[in-house]
Formats: C-alpha cells, structure tokens, sequence
C-alpha cells in the first residue's frame, strides 16, 4: 500500500493566523465555556440544548441560522442555554445520499469519495 499525495501540505500556522479569535470573541467563548461547565456540573440549573443543523452546505444559510438561534438564546437565557452544534460531514450517512461539505463542497456533484 503506498500514499498518493493530493494536493499541498496544510499550512497550520496561517490557518490559526486567519482564524484567530478577537480578544471580546475569546471572552465571550471563555464566559460561556464557564457556563457550559457549571451546568454540565450541576452548579447551573438552566437546561442544556444542544442545537443544530443536520450539514452545512449553505454557508449563508448556516449563519442565518445562527444569528436566529442568538437571537432565541439572549430571549430564553435564563432558562435555557444553547449550544448550535454544525457538521460539515455526515459520518452515518452511507450508500448515495448527501455526506456534507467536507466530502462534496459543491452539492450539485458528487462526493469526492
């Protein structure tokens, strides 16, 4: 069995470079990764909702989908405390049908695999 390269080597530094968070974005993930954990540890009794779509092929619709889904959290945040949760594979899905973003960017072709 031998490896077949397919395209150039992922430059890890200028993905973390283009992709790193804003220092309010970074608190904001650190306050709410507090708050995940006390609920998950009991010391918040606010519902966890885990919450999202089934793949994102759209990614203009998926963040739509997530300005609503803050819009909701800010209305119900003392009850409930969403997580949107976003595959960009479908690791059940088998035979023909759709296997996400990562395996077949452009929906109108078929998957890559």
């Amino acid at each position: 069995m031998a490896f077949i390269e397919k395209g150039q080597e992922i430059d890890i530094e200028a993905i973390k470079a283009e992709t790193q968070l804003s220092a309010e974005a970074l608190r904001l993930k650190e306050r709410r990764d507090r708050e995940l954990a006390d609920i998950i540890s009991g010391e918040d009794d606010r519902i966890l909702l885990v919450i999202g779509p089934c793949s994102s092929d759209n990614e203009e619709a998926v963040l739509e989908y997530a300005r609503r889904l803050s819009a909701l959290q800010k209305k119900v945040a003392d009850k409930i405390f969403m997580v949107m949760r976003v595959y960009t594979a479908k690791p059940r899905t088998n035979g023909d049908g759709y296997k996400g973003l990562v395996h077949q960017p452009d929906t109108s072709k078929g998957s890559k695999l």
